[in-house]
Formats: C-alpha cells, structure tokens, sequence
C-alpha cells in the first residue's frame, strides 16, 4: 500500500488532503464521469503566487485517468519556459487502473527540447515534457511542477474542463497576490456547472470545480472557450519581460504599449525614406499612397516566426526588417508604419486574435490578449486593414482571418476597441456560368466560369498557387459528386484591384450519366451540389453558429443528346426559411437544350440548440434537390 501525501497551501491557501494512491483506482470513478470520457481529470490544482510585479510562481498538481489512446492529451505534463522563466520543480508517477504506482519519471527523464514549430526563425523557448508510451489502458499520471517567471502580463486563464470527452472530478485554483499590483479577475460561463467561489479578495483567490461531466463535441458549435467556465486574471501593475507596465483601460494599456514596446523601432534610413517619396511621386491620397507602399512590402519582404525574449512581443526594428527582408507579424506590420510615415500616412499597430473562427478581444477585461498584428490606416469614419504578413492578399482585403471581431487599434495617445470589416453575406457571392454536354452513352463535358468574391474569394485565391498535382486534386474534391472526372484548360483572373477571383475551367467525364435499358438517367446540377452534410444530433446541447453567409447563384445550359426526349424533368423549387432562401428553375429550350438556374443564399448568425434540427432539415432539402435527376428516353 502506497504512503498517504498530503497536499500543502502556503499561508492561508485552500487546503485538502489525499488518501492513498489507490484511491487513483478506476474503480472510485463514478458511472456518469465515465460517460463519453476518454479521460477522467481526477485534480488539477493550480497554486499561482504573485509577490512582485516581477515574480509570479505556479504550482500545478494534475492527476489524469486516461481510459484509452483518445485520452492521452488530457495528460498535459509538459511546462514552457525561456530566459525570462524556469521550471524549479517537475516529476511523474505512472500508475495502473487499481491506482498502483508503476513507474516513477524524475526531471532527468522528461523530454526538454526547443520549441521551435514550423515558420519559427528564432526562439529561445523551451519545451519540457514526458513522453510516456502507455503498455496498457487505463492508467493514471500524477504530475508536480513548480515554474517561475518575471512576466506578470499573463497570469494564466482558468478553465475547469479544458477539452471534449474528458470529465472532472476535482479543479481547484488558488491565486495570492500583493494587493498593492491591483488583481482582476472576469468570470465567463459558469452557469450550469458546480464551481464554488471559496475566496474573493484584492489579495487571494480560490475556486473549486467539481464532477463536471464530460462533453460531447457537436457539429457548428461556438469555439471551447466560448461554451465552457473560464476565469480571465490581470494585473493592473505588471512585467512583460523585463518591462513593468500598468493600465487599467484600454486606453491606457495602448499607450504603454506604444511608449514602452513599440517606441525607438519604426526607424528606417534616409535612403529608404527617400526611395519611398519617390514611389509615391505627387500622389496626395493616402490610400493610394498606401497601396504602392503595400505593394512594395509585398515584393520585397517575406514571413518568418520571431519569438525570442521581449522580441515575442517587441517588433523588429524596421531598419533591420528593411536590410534583411524578413519578418513576422510584429515585425512586417511596424515596417509597413514606418514606411507609411515616411510618405506621411498615418497608420496604426494592431493587436487581434487571429483565426478562420471569429474570436474577439475580450473588451469587457483589459489585459494582454491576442496572437497576431495587422495594420490600421485611419479612412474617414473607419479604417482600411492590412494583412502585412501576406505576399499575396489584396490591398485592405481581410479574407477570414482577421475579418469581423473586435480588435485593438494602438494610438500614440491610447488604445481603443475597433470591429474589423464584416463581409455582409450577400457580398460573399460565387456565380457560376456555364454549359455541359452528354451523349447517348452518358459520357459528359462541359465548361464552366466561377466568379468569387468576399470572404469566397479568400478560399479560390489560394488555388492559384498549388502545384499542378495539388490542383488536380482540389478539384476532384470539390466535384466529388462526378466520378472518372478529368480536368482540361484551367485559367484564372485574379483581379485584385475589385478582389474578384475568376476561375475558367474545362472537364469531362465518362459515364456520368446511367443507362439503364432505353433511359438514360442523370444530375442535372453538376456543378455546384451541395455537399455540406449535416449530421443528426440526438439531444443536442450546445447552440450552433453559421460563421459566415454566401449568396451562389448558378446559370448553367445543358445539351440534352439527339434522338432522346425529356420521359421525367424535376419541378422547380423553392425555399425560403430563417437559415436562407434556396431556388431551382429549369426552362427547357429548342433544340434539345434546357438551362438550368439555382441560386443559394444562407445566413450568418447564432442559433438556439432548439434550431439545429431545423437547420438539418434546410439544408437537407437543398441536398435532396441537388441530386434530383432527369430521365430521357431514347426514341
């Protein structure tokens, strides 16, 4: 029988105790936290200690019964750390399902390695992590560590369940702190879950989860950290590697971060200055002026990761982005500035979350939020965006990356919350204009032209730069409901000045259509069927989002094959609905020819869980009719 150990709080921290190990057993897991579980989080304990506005250590203590292979990222035994952090303490014990102890992992054991990941120059981070190859299921992690850091900025954000298909027996945080640094905290979904507020005060606080079943993940659902409990913490007195700061407003945290962060890096020499003047010639628009500029950016520089030090978060100096030609997001942004001020254009840093799913700044909660930068050129009421990390994009295009969302814009004289360009959906269009053929053995060709544009021209533009293979294969993915298809003549127009992508395309297939007997039987719409398939949901819990709304409209002829008539033709057909409206029409032509019209307009927005089966059903019809078939008969 394994020794009892106790956990201990420093002070005045929340305090419980442990029994044996064995109480690790699987078998003292109750049935409803087994429930759709890969993994069960017996504790997670964190310990944060603030004693400085350059000193914060973090206690974690986290114990995870993984019942299968799907459950071993629940384990999260690994700590991040760098030259202005380190890992003090951290260990493992591996136990079995009954909760006995069977291997024992010492720091020495742990994979430390550098956390470089893929488009990452420079880094001076550091992963340590277990690497533990399981030889059966179930099995248990006990994991102890201890980090400290001089960075205050990011006091990490607590989430009682941190993934799908993992339940919680027990998640308790505990935070002390000097209240002179002014602590804050935002609480953001916590209805419907057991999570107790056992301490609240300028100086400490703790909060105890408990027997949070797990979660299923369900299609078109909000992100996680929208749907379940999180805590968001901040100092109004902190360090960012090596700087102190304090705001309590956004205002006031965008001017320390333009004083402090961004101050003495948007230099570049007279000779770039004057090279710029010279681009711009006599043109006085400053938004013309900013697109020879953007276009210069495009063709002279290139996207690489920087995360060394305070350089994570301080750009490069410009000059040094101008003389190498090379930066990331921090970096090419504040070049662009500094290149925009040079031919005197105003221009402004931007902090954002960027991502395809809209993610907001948490405007209701200042601190350090965000992952990427772009650029904000003031536009009488509102601003033109760059993407500055992007050889490719449009002049002020935002595409679904950093489209609609809360942003913050930093001014000289403070910050300030700005929502991005919101592409309306009716904007978001791809028309589609065509003809087709098929013979009497069912053989088909045809040509098409497909024109895109708003957030649709984001996903077609990048086509243009895939291989040859890749193209082949992009296509067929996309006509997957045309068997033996082959591609002939591509082009495409990329018209960046009205950001409309043109795509003109030659296929054919054999045997597209199916003989059967004297008939000859096949989809009339062949180039545009929808196949977003929307899964059933039994007992659906969550809400579910459309992201983004599109309007594709679709006028197609059809070259019918000599010698057969129409034996069966579909109805036309309409749909109208809160999700969108949904319209076919079939008109029949002389010499044997029909054109083909459908239009397909759905809606952006939120929608209640009560919805989702509705929403099936929509769009359920506009695939049944998608695949509604004509039937010729031969003379």
């Amino acid at each position: 029988m394994k020794t009892a150990f106790i956990t201990l709080f420093f002070l005045s921290f929340f305090s419980i105790s442990f029994a044996q190990k064995s109480e690790y057993s699987v078998l003292t897991i109750a049935d409803s936290l087994k429930e759709n579980a890969n993994s069960i989080v017996r504790l997670n304990q964190i310990d944060i200690t603030i004693s400085s506005q350059r000193n914060m250590s973090i206690k974690t203590q986290r114990v995870v019964t993984v019942l299968n292979e799907k459950g071993i990222n629940a384990v999260n035994a690994y700590e991040i750390y760098g030259k202005n952090s380190s890992v003090k303490n951290i260990e493992a014990s591996i136990l079995d399902g009954f909760g006995n102890e069977i291997k024992k992992i010492k720091r020495k054991d742990f994979k430390d390695q550098s956390a470089i990941s893929d488009g990452t120059l420079i880094s001076d981070n550091r992963n340590l992590y277990l690497n533990y190859t399981p030889i059966s299921y179930p099995f248990t992690v006990v994991y102890n560590s201890e980090t400290e850091t001089s960075t205050t900025a990011f006091i990490p954000s607590w989430m009682p369940i941190t993934e799908y298909n993992s339940s919680v027996e027990k998640n308790i945080l505990n935070v002390k702190c000097l209240p002179s640094l002014g602590l804050r905290k935002k609480e953001y979904q916590f209805e419907n879950y057991k999570i107790n507020k056992i301490k609240d005060s300028d100086s400490q606080l703790t909060y105890l989860a408990s027997n949070i079943l797990a979660q299923r993940y369900e299609d078109y659902s909000p992100s996680f950290s929208d749907l379940y409990p999180k805590v968001m913490m901040g100092l109004e007195f902190f360090n960012l590697e090596g700087v102190d700061g304090n705001a309590k407003t956004w205002q006031e945290f965008g001017k320390w971060w333009s004083d402090k962060i961004l101050v003495g890096t948007d230099e570049i020499s007279d000779e770039t200055k004057a090279k710029m003047r010279a681009l711009v010639g006599a043109e006085q628009d400053p938004i013309k002026k900013a697109k020879l500029i953007y276009d210069y950016l495009q063709k002279k520089v290139r996207y690489v990761s920087i995360q060394e030090g305070i350089g994570g978060w301080r750009p490069m100096k410009a000059s040094d982005v101008d003389r190498l030609g090379y930066g990331d997001c921090k970096a090419l942004t504040n070049y662009t500035k500094a290149l925009l001020k040079s031919v005197n254009v105003e221009s402004y840093y931007t902090k954002l979350y960027g991502d395809n799913y809209k993610m907001d700044i948490k405007s209701d909660f200042v601190s350090q939020q965000g992952n990427h930068i772009i650029l904000a050129i003031p536009s009488g009421e509102t601003y033109t965006w760059l993407e500055c990390t992007s050889q490719d994009d449009p002049f002020g295009y935002q595409g679904v990356f950093t489209d609609d969302r809360d942003v913050l814009v930093v001014k000289p004289e403070g910050g300030e919350i700005v929502r991005t360009k919101i592409y309306e959906d009716k904007g978001n269009t791809q028309i589609g204009k065509g003809t087709y053929s098929i013979n009497e053995s069912g053989d088909f060709w045809g040509v098409l032209k497909i024109d895109s544009q708003g957030s649709q021209y984001a996903a077609k533009a990048r086509v243009e730069t895939l291989q040859p293979k890749e193209k082949e294969e992009h296509y067929k993915e996309y006509w997957d409901n045309i068997n033996n298809l082959k591609l002939g003549k591509i082009t495409f127009t990329n018209d960046k000045e009205n950001i409309r992508f043109v795509e003109d395309i030659q296929i054919s297939a054999a045997n597209y259509g199916q003989i059967s007997g004297n008939k000859l039987i096949f989809t009339v719409d062949a180039f545009n069927q929808n196949s977003n398939n929307v899964k059933r949901i039994r007992n659906r819990k969550n809400p579910f989002q459309i992201q983004r709304g599109y309007l594709d409209t679709d006028e197609i002829e059809i070259n019918l094959p000599t010698g057969f008539s129409i034996e069966f033709l579909p109805q036309n057909y309409e749909l109208k609905g809160k999700f969108g409206e949904y319209k076919t029409e079939i008109i029949k032509k002389e010499n044997n020819k029909l054109t083909y019209k459908r239009s397909m307009y759905l809606n952006h927005g939120k929608y209640s869980s009560k919805e989702y089966d509705e929403y099936r059903l929509f769009m359920e019809q506009v695939s049944r009719n998608d695949n509604a078939k004509i039937i010729l008969t031969k003379n």
